[in-house]
């Protein structure tokens, strides 16, 4: 079988990462400049990704598609896939609720064949091996299986139906962040009193709680932006489930007080904290 043309949506931190893997497997990987940062540019060229001017272009290009975006924008950019009429593999891989997974397999129909995707780990560049969780038409699932063999991106298929991996991606996510979050509220009530490092010194004799390492919490800070939605279309999904959603709403609306940190990489301990209690 000859190796598939394949389009990124769009080469952020994750996306750039996968596109590089991908492109082990493919006889291209192209991504769309149309209204990308410098940023963007600058992680698509280090990824070794083939630009192309307009998004009509790299569909009419692309075997394969693959959608990692900010949660919030995955439907719209789903649209603009639509009205072109792509009628090959879709993959939906950003961190939006079964239901709008599913909305947005229904916008694709009928000519676009929807993969679910979900990725639970951090982008696989220095030696992290991320895992693509799939779900959807077994021909595809398969495509998708083929195009990351050998890569740092392992994938695993949990069935056909649409939403199964987008389930699992948040059920994993609405544990990870929200612990993050109680994290840096535990850390910044602590500081507050002047024993923040006894706080730390009782969580350090446990090593399995995220409360012992309270150096994350400016990394939590730095990727709010993005994790504050997810938790959303988490809290979706809960109530969807008949489940109470408002723990995660309330992480969400904590991480929105550092959503001005974005990928702020110098941010420290004491900042975060700070940007926490003083918005």
């Amino acid at each position: 079988m000859a190796q598939p043309t394949v389009g990124i949506l769009h080469p952020g931190s994750m996306g750039a990462a996968v596109a590089a893997c991908a492109a082990a497997n493919a006889a291209d990987v192209l991504w769309c400049e149309a209204g990308r940062s410098p940023a963007s540019a600058a992680r698509a060229e280090q990824a070794g990704l083939t630009p192309v001017p307009t998004l009509p272009q790299l569909l009419d290009r692309s075997d394969i598609v693959i959608s990692l975006c900010p949660p919030a924008a995955a439907e719209a950019l789903a649209r603009d896939v639509a009205a072109a009429r792509f009628d090959r593999v879709y993959v939906e891989a950003n961190a939006i609720s079964p239901a709008r997974a599913q909305r947005i397999a229904a916008l694709l129909a009928p000519d676009t064949t929807v993969v679910d995707g979900g990725v639970v780990g951090s982008p696989p560049v220095r030696g992290k091996t991320p895992s693509l969780y799939l779900s959807g038409p077994v021909p595809a699932t398969e495509s998708i299986e083929a195009l990351f063999a050998g890569t740092a991106v392992r994938t695993v298929v949990l069935g056909r139906e649409v939403g199964k991996a987008s389930a699992l991606k948040l059920s994993y996510a609405s544990f990870q962040k929200t612990s993050r979050v109680l994290v840096a509220l535990a850390v910044g009530m602590a500081r507050e009193h002047g024993v923040d490092q006894e706080l730390i010194e009782v969580a350090a004799r446990r090593t399995d709680s995220y409360l012992s390492e309270p150096g994350y919490i400016a990394k939590t800070a730095s990727r709010a932006w993005r994790w504050g939605p997810e938790l959303d279309e988490a809290a979706d999904a809960l109530e969807a489930a008949g489940l109470p959603p408002e723990m995660l709403r309330a992480a969400a609306s904590t991480l929105a007080r550092w959503n001005d940190a974005k990928d702020a990489q110098e941010l420290t301990l004491t900042d975060a904290l700070d940007r926490l209690a003083q918005p």
